[in-house]
């Protein structure tokens, strides 16, 4: 009778093994697909994400040029008319035909001001006068309706020897204050100066 002996693996072939799955795990592998889905919202991102940021920054780089290029200006009048809305706002309507048009805006947190000046005719003058609420006859011969603070906001100089006129008008409510002073030493092409003031705290005038 005989009997069966079992013998252990072979250590060649447990080598050979190992060394093939130290192959196969050191061997590259090529990347998985990913799902539809992933490309079409991942993607995108990577390229937007980047690019808002160079729009954010390129956009508050060139408002911070604009602010100082704002603030520059902001200290003289310029030759230019005011807009619609802010003829609206402020209550100051340029005749048609005027010249020599310059304006400046300021602002703070309470009041906001316009400073406009203009060349118009007899006529343009008293379609403005009336459109504000008061008429030539109303204007107060050598007065300059401008305070000291406001002449030199606007860089205007009173002093002088002109034929001038003018009157303040300072109403409650909801319109703005009118400071108007008329150089009348043309009287055919009289300029016009006028502070208009919004005041935010009791609402426009300042009542």
């Amino acid at each position: 009778m005989t009997t069966s002996q079992h013998s252990g693996p072979d250590p060649a072939a447990v080598d050979d093994l190992a060394e093939a799955e130290a192959e196969f795990a050191a061997a590259p592998r090529l990347p998985r697909n990913p799902p539809r889905w992933v490309r079409w919202t991942v993607v995108p991102l990577l390229v937007l994400v980047p690019m808002g940021y160079v729009v954010i920054s390129a956009a508050q780089s060139r408002g911070s040029g604009e602010d100082v290029r704002h603030e520059l200006a902001g200290r003289q009048l310029t030759q230019v008319y005011p807009t619609q809305l802010q003829q609206r706002i402020y209550q100051v309507t340029i005749p048609v035909g005027s010249r020599y048009v310059r304006n400046l805006e300021t602002n703070s947190w309470d009041t906001s001001v316009l400073y406009a000046e203009f060349i118009t005719t007899t006529g343009g003058l008293d379609t403005f006068l009336a459109q504000i609420g008061t008429s030539r006859a109303d204007l107060q011969d050598g007065k300059v309706a401008m305070t000291a603070a406001q002449s030199k906001a606007a860089g205007w100089n009173f002093t002088i020897p002109h034929d001038w006129a003018g009157i303040s008008l300072h109403r409650p409510g909801d319109k703005p204050d009118h400071d108007i002073t008329v150089d009348m030493t043309n009287p055919d092409h009289p300029r016009v100066y006028v502070v208009s003031t919004v005041n935010f705290q009791h609402g426009f005038g300042g009542g």
